[in-house]
């Protein structure tokens, strides 16, 4: 019993000193922005109907609005890059965290996070903005909640830019007539982790471990070289472990593995859109965001060329001119 005892101690010891390792002191990403970026950057909080979002804006006032939505795992930061550019540009740029990440509200149930509740935050943040319908881009998940925004709430929405994130309905395409041979399973995107991300409790423990080591390896280990430097990992750290964010962010999956697909035709969208696809996405099906341009009335598909899946990262001038030159090219009556 006596050696019991000591395993059972040490076996605890480690697991708290694994879990204490995941703490972080908070860092001000938006004071670290205006200086990197050398603009002003405004942050607030907005209520958009049931919770609220923390919201970072910069560029004038008067200016067309541009909505900008991060992915997983990373927060408004993860456009950086973008909204230099684009505001100077002259657009109002407005970028939130989304619900449950960074400083926006993390309700702990699971259902807060299904994607219609999700899209209607943004649909929220739109008319909270007072400047009608804005322009939209996103890329990862958010992408998923722009998609659900424009189809529901096509009056909030001038255009939409996607990266990497298809339309939710392409998988009710029939195959194409020239498809082929499936793709190998070790050229498969990445997608175990969805499947470990329903066990309750345990990803977001695990996530802390090493100071956040797999999630970090994850990032450099998909990305191109450089794209997350030690300080813009610290900022990322210290996002997923204020006020148990990386729990929140978790909980998207676990809403999306619960809610019933929509046995309906595939929905059509009306409002101009660009796709934009990277050249290596590990975690993404290419053809899946390629065919997404099929279900748009006024869809345009740009294959970058380079890139990975975090290409906000390693390409920003170029997303940024592809964002810029799309909508400054939606007719004024579509404005």
């Amino acid at each position: 019993m006596r050696r019991v005892a000591i395993a059972a101690a040490v076996v605890l010891g480690l697991l708290f000193a694994l879990h204490v390792s995941g703490r972080q002191p908070r860092r001000d990403a938006v004071k670290l922005a205006r200086r990197e970026l050398g603009i002003p950057l405004a942050a607030r909080r907005v209520d958009v109907g049931e919770v609220s979002l923390h919201v970072v804006e910069a560029g004038p006032a008067d200016g067309a609005t541009v909505v900008l939505l991060h992915g997983f795992p990373e927060f408004w930061y993860a456009w950086k890059g973008v909204i230099a550019p684009l505001a100077r540009d002259g657009f109002r740029v407005v970028v939130p965290d989304q619900r449950g990440y960074g400083d926006s509200d993390k309700p702990r149930e699971v259902e807060a996070y299904a994607v219609d509740r999700l899209g209607d935050d943004v649909a929220g943040l739109v008319d909270a903005l007072g400047a009608g319908p804005a322009f939209v881009a996103a890329h990862d998940w958010g992408g998923g909640v722009a998609w659900n925004l424009a189809l529901r709430h096509p009056g909030r929405v001038r255009a939409l830019a996607v990266l990497d994130t298809p339309h939710p309905d392409v998988r009710k395409l029939p195959p194409p007539p020239d498809a082929g041979v499936a793709t190998p399973a070790r050229d498969e995107p990445i997608s175990w982790y969805r499947t470990f991300f329903q066990i309750p409790f345990l990803p977001e423990e695990t996530a802390r471990w090493g100071n956040w080591f797999v999630l970090a390896r994850m990032l450099r280990g998909t990305a191109a070289p450089g794209a997350f430097p030690d300080d813009k990992l610290d900022l990322y750290r210290s996002a997923w472990d204020r006020d148990g964010a990386f729990g929140t962010m978790v909980n998207w999956y676990r809403a999306a593995f619960r809610q019933d697909r929509d046995p309906g035709p595939p929905r059509r969208l009306r409002t101009p859109t660009l796709v934009l696809l990277a050249a290596r996405d590990a975690f993404i099906p290419a053809d899946a965001t390629r065919r997404s341009v099929e279900l748009c009335e006024e869809g345009r598909l740009v294959e970058l060329g380079v890139g990975t899946h975090w290409v906000l990262q390693e390409e920003p001038a170029r997303v940024a001119a592809e964002l810029t030159s799309f909508f400054r090219g939606v007719p004024a009556a579509e404005r």
